[in-house]
């Protein structure tokens, strides 16, 4: 009551007649949260990308790795393996999928030795981990408009740190020996042999920070995360291209996962289809599309081996004799197989027309032809030197040749690099350029802004 009637008093104050002056506001009269100065609170807040972080992110993809590989080798039927190797041989796996190498050997002594080999990449369980290492790098890097080198490098480093640890101790839990009859000749020394694998630290070490490496760069290139400035001129024509071949890539698992479901749950042996799924998806997908492409591999298997892949590519291949692997011979088989170079076709389309659509306005026709050209040359490549299969096992004994039977096999599946590296660049040019014709209609105005 008492401010109001002093307030009334200060308005009355002037001469007579003269229009009184607009009133001042009271201190009295203003809130505490008036007084205080507006605080600028930032849109999206920046993750933090340290120690805890890394640690998150290496434990997520061993984690998401170990379990598919586990799960795929259950399917197998690796789990009754003696001595309670499984836990090994899954340790094992995980050493190839980062590109390591598995070293096996054995013997009886004097009596018997062996000779075995195998070089494989379980690629399904590379691609899982890659995923999810992937996005944990660049997780912290969202929202962000500005990345420089040094804080890249450094968030990279902590990563590849512990992913260090980690290989060295799946490293060297990857070891393991199995004993192995030799018959009527091992009742009569009273012996058998014994063939045994173990992770070569210095490799698997060396190529598992290598894949890490890859990762990390490609997720860069994929994704919108920022760039350093010295790296920017090269992301308009950069980005776009390894977008769509990931896309691609991935369409093709998706389709292929699809298939293996439907097959499955339609013509049975759900166990072989879940081990081929969750071991080898992308090394049969990949594969049949550079068949599609019509590429050519030579394969063989020969002994108790047994591929990881649809029965039809194992009657191709099974026999004494080198097979030749491409439309015409898998044609002889099931005619569909020529769906494939539909199925190639317009996905390809597709891959060229995502990457015209992500490129600025004034990419030229030409111009996209040529950056489809290099992406799919390298696509191609990288499929023919990670989806190659080498496999052999020998038992000689007193110096006598293999034995056969069991004791013995061979299984390789390789491809003709440079006919599927041809094919890829007369794809490359053609698809390159449709999809930027078609991209044409349904660019957005203003897309030379537009990086990708």
């Amino acid at each position: 009551m008492l401010r109001s009637c002093a307030a009334r008093k200060r308005r009355r104050v002037g001469p007579p007649g003269a229009r009184s002056a607009p009133a001042v506001l009271s201190v009295a009269r203003v809130s505490p949260q008036t007084l205080r100065p507006e605080k600028t609170t930032p849109a999206r807040a920046v993750a933090r990308h340290g120690w805890p972080q890394a640690l998150g992110t290496v434990l997520a993809g061993l984690i998401v790795m170990v379990v598919v590989a586990s799960l795929g080798l259950w399917a197998a039927g690796a789990a009754d393996l003696p001595d309670n190797a499984f836990p090994r041989v899954v340790a094992a796996t995980f050493v190839t999928a980062v590109g390591g190498t598995i070293e096996l050997s054995g013997g009886a002594g004097a009596i018997a030795e062996t000779q075995a080999g195998l070089t494989v990449i379980p690629l399904s369980v590379t691609l899982a981990g890659a995923l999810v290492m992937a996005a944990g790098f660049l997780r912290p890097l969202r929202h962000r408009a500005v990345a420089g080198a040094p804080e890249l490098a450094g968030w990279a480093a902590r990563i590849a740190v512990l992913w260090l640890a980690a290989l060295i101790g799946l490293s060297l839990g990857a070891r393991q020996t199995f004993a192995i009859p030799l018959g009527e000749v091992g009742d009569f020394f009273g012996t058998s042999a014994e063939v045994g694998f173990e992770a070569a630290v210095a490799p698997t070490v060396f190529f598992g920070l290598l894949w890490l490496a890859g990762v990390f760069v490609l997720a860069l290139l994929v994704s919108r995360a920022p760039l350093p400035a010295r790296l920017l001129r090269f992301q308009e024509s950069v980005r776009p291209a390894a977008y769509a071949m990931v896309v691609l890539l991935l369409a093709y698992v998706a389709l292929g996962l699809v298939i293996g479901v439907v097959v499955a749950l339609t013509r049975g042996h759900a166990a072989e289809t879940a081990a081929v799924i969750l071991l080898g998806l992308p090394n049969v997908v990949w594969l049949v599309f550079t068949i599609g492409l019509g590429a050519t591999w030579d394969g063989q298997v020969e002994g108790p081996f047994g591929l990881p892949m649809p029965k039809l590519l194992d009657q191709v291949m099974r026999g004494p004799d080198v097979s030749t692997l491409d439309l015409g011979s898998l044609a002889e088989f099931d005619g569909r197989v020529w769906w494939l170079v539909v199925v190639n076709a317009v996905l390809l389309l597709g891959a060229a027309f995502v990457m015209a659509v992500r490129s600025p306005a004034r990419v030229r026709l030409w111009q996209h032809a040529v950056h489809m050209t290099v992406a799919l040359l390298l696509t191609v490549l990288m499929i023919c030197l990670v989806a190659r299969i080498s496999a052999h096992y020998g038992l000689s004994v007193l110096g006598i040749g293999d034995l056969g039977g069991d004791l013995s096999g061979e299984l390789f599946l390789r491809p003709r690099m440079w006919s599927a590296l041809g094919f890829a660049v007369l794809w490359g040019l053609v698809t390159g350029f449709v999809g930027g014709v078609l991209a044409k209609g349904v660019r957005r105005r203003g897309a030379v802004d537009g990086v990708g």
